[in-house]
């Protein structure tokens, strides 16, 4: 999942009003036989900003268009209001037809009933479920169920760094370690110029960094009964970590506590920055006038005598964005149909070329345009140590709760307020308590 602001409110709460139908409408009134000739679509903002990613879509849709007859009436929807706004539609009944979620929600998004389940006949609809990657539908949904999406963009996180400030610094490789990541950033770090961009502000963003260090302490959010489990050692050691790169290391810069939106790539296609922690970023630093060749990508960092992959060694969540049928839609076989157009082979490639993402349609992936180096490292992230983030109901809400204390916690970091382990144990015990009220 990309950049994302969780909701604060319960997605069980919320679908508890959910009645309706869909957003779906028809040329030919309700009584006709006719099924509707429009769908609308709600997708999630992949490139540089809302009119990238109109202009990336709006032939493909009337591609679509032209195909099977039925329009497409497209809103992009930015990934600080687009959970918001799909809660608002499970609790009113009243959304789309189709619509993007990132990968981490389907879980708590399928707990709501609102969502179809993709059973055999409908994954049959669309050319068959083994067409996509194992790991991709294992995102889709809680295990045991049918999923409640299907994957549309695969992604990973790696560490990008900008070639010409390693340069500068006589730095002559990317750092493979949390420690040499420090070692190095604290060269750099000097004269107005950061080492590591962070987005404090971004809850996901947050959840996806914290994640991965609780994975390599050896920690969990969740037991295997799906209870939360917040503020054990290796959790708040995880958290802390991340945080010290501001408040202790001196890494990153104090004001990135704000960040949200992206803003952490924009300071390194300027220069700004020299290394940033993001999932398929290319096609977003090209959008900011970055060229070919200007950034190196390298597998987010391991603790020291690691390897990606290898025990606890876990350098990035399962990313990715899924697309979502709403149940009530009044036109069921249009929204298929334009399921299996846009996870069609010829259309993942051009879909997944344009965002910089791995199709997770098999046999798109074997178009070389996904085997150039940023892709590589990517791809093999995805296959040899990723792992996907707790596929349980209250997900949503973990991001919300986990992601303002880490958020509330750089804010300290920012002020010059000290950060402790017993602050941030303290931030994540009250997370937990809220989730439990």
């Amino acid at each position: 999942m990309r950049r994302t602001r969780a909701a604060a409110v319960t997605v069980a709460a919320l679908f508890t009003a959910a009645t309706g139908c869909g957003g779906g409408s028809t040329d030919n009134g309700g009584g006709s036989n006719t099924a509707p000739r429009e769908l609308t679509y709600w997708a999630s903002n992949q490139g540089a900003d809302i009119a990238a990613d109109q202009a990336a879509l709006g032939p493909e849709l009337k591609k679509f268009e032209e195909q099977t007859g039925i329009k497409v009436k497209l809103e992009v929807v930015p990934w600080s209001d687009l959970l918001n706004r799909i809660l608002a539609a499970t609790a009113s009944g009243q959304g789309p037809d189709v619509l993007n979620i990132g990968n981490t929600w389907s879980a708590s998004l399928q707990a709501t009933g609102a969502l179809l389940p993709w059973d055999s006949a409908h994954f049959e609809a669309i050319g068959g479920k083994d067409r996509f990657v194992a790991s991709a539908i294992g995102s889709a949904g809680a295990a045991g169920q049918d999923p409640a999406a299907v994957p549309l963009y695969s992604m990973s996180y790696a560490l990008y760094y900008n070639k010409r400030m390693f340069q500068q610094a006589g730095v002559e490789k990317p750092p493979t370690t949390w420690d040499e990541l420090v070692s190095v950033g604290q060269r750099i770090s000097k004269d107005g110029k950061w080492a590591l961009g962070a987005e404090g502000g971004n809850l996901a963003n947050n959840i996806h960094q914290v994640f991965v260090l609780s994975q390599q302490h050896g920690g969990s959010f969740f037991d295997a009964a799906g209870k939360p489990t917040f503020d054990t050692p290796a959790n708040v050691e995880a958290v802390k970590q991340y945080v010290d790169l501001m408040a202790k290391d001196k890494v990153i810069a104090p004001g990135n506590a704000e960040y949200d939106k992206n803003q952490s790539l924009q300071d390194f296609a300027n220069g700004n920055t020299a290394m940033v922690l993001w999932q398929s970023a290319a096609s977003s630093f090209k959008a900011h006038g970055m060229k070919e060749g200007d950034w190196g990508t390298a597998p987010v960092p391991v603790p020291a005598g690691g390897v990606p992959g290898t025990g606890r060694n876990v350098n990035s969540m399962v990313a990715g964005i899924n697309m979502a049928v709403f149940k009530n839609t009044d036109n069921l076989d249009g929204a298929l149909k334009f399921v299996k157009f846009m996870t069609s082979d010829e259309e993942q490639k051009v879909l997944n070329r344009t965002y910089g993402s791995i199709p997770p349609v098999k046999a798109a992936q074997s178009d070389p345009a996904f085997a150039n180096d940023d892709l590589t490292v990517l791809r093999t992230t995805l296959a040899t140590s990723a792992a996907p983030l707790p596929q349980v109901p209250e997900e949503s809400q973990f991001e919300t709760t986990v992601g303002t204390a880490v958020k509330e916690l750089f804010a300290d970091a920012a002020a010059g307020r000290p950060v402790t382990t017993e602050s941030v144990k303290a931030k994540l015990t009250k997370a937990q308590q809220q989730m439990a009220s």
